[in-house]
């Protein structure tokens, strides 16, 4: 059984820090890709991890805050949020990339990226 499964939202105040944890089981992927959706605003990527050479990518908006990492003996993706500001405020969403990219990882949504998990809320506010 294929299944992603997110923890670690909840609410922070300005400045703060959260851990995400995207745990993955029953399936093959070359990487995990992080994407969040705010109210009103269509989903965007916001960081990936690729499995076989641990390259990652981050959108410029949360380059130097953000930091993608994995637990190999977890099979799990952590993605560390540091100096939050109300503006990353979103549903946050871990997807399995099942295809094979040239090289690195991509935080554009594609069909490759065929599995989602359930999705975890994070609310950055004072």
């Amino acid at each position: 059984q294929v299944q992603l499964v997110e923890s670690g939202g909840g609410l922070v105040q300005p400045g703060g820090s959260l851990r995400l944890a995207c745990a993955i089981s029953g399936l093959d992927y070359y990487a995990i890709g992080w994407f969040r959706q705010a109210p009103g605003k269509e989903r965007e990527g916001v960081s990936c991890f690729r499995i076989s050479n641990g390259s990652t990518d981050y959108a410029d908006s949360v380059k130097g805050r953000f930091t993608i990492s994995r637990d190999n003996a977890k099979n799990t993706v952590y993605l560390q949020m540091n100096s939050l500001q109300p503006s990353d405020t979103a549903v946050y969403y871990c997807a399995a990339d099942t295809w094979l990219r040239p090289r690195g990882c991509t935080i554009i949504q594609s069909n490759g990226h065929k599995y989602w998990g359930q999705g975890t809320q994070v609310t950055v506010s004072s």
